[in-house]
């Protein structure tokens, strides 16, 4: 096998690449959402800006955890970057669910949706750049 080939994933490390994305991203979203929190109680935010704080907290967790997904499930990236924004949103959900009384889905939830998954699939793109390219033809002499 050649530097350059990939070598086949087993569903195995997909899923664990996937899993410790999320749980990355969870992190990062949480640390992101402290930040916002503590904005808002020091009245440097308006309490008006909670959806966009929450919007910014999913993107950011998403790319991070997409990121490292990305570099250790080399053989697909836009499929593990989406792994790893679609475990982030299950995890903040699971969270939500556990510390709410109710279960209702509903325009928060959306945004978390799509912070989470974007930011995945940001990172799968950029990713997706970095596999195969030479700096420069003077190395083949």
């Amino acid at each position: 096998m050649r530097k350059t080939d990939l070598r086949e994933v087993s569903a195995v490390e997909m899923t664990a690449a996937a899993v410790l994305g999320g749980l990355l991203a969870l992190g990062v979203a949480m640390v992101v959402l402290l930040i916002g929190a503590v904005a808002v109680s020091n009245g440097i935010l308006k309490q008006d800006v909670t959806p966009q704080i929450t919007a910014l907290a999913c993107l950011l967790g998403g790319l991070c955890g997409g990121v490292l997904t990305c570099l250790r499930w080399r053989a697909r990236f836009l499929p593990g970057g989406l792994a790893a924004g679609l475990v982030c949103f299950l995890l903040i959900l699971a969270v939500g669910l556990l510390s709410g009384d109710e279960f209702s889905l509903g325009l928060q939830a959306l945004i978390e949706l799509a912070g989470c998954l974007c930011g995945g699939a940001v990172a799968g793109v950029l990713c997706g750049g970095w596999k195969g390219r030479r700096r420069s033809k003077a190395r083949n002499k």
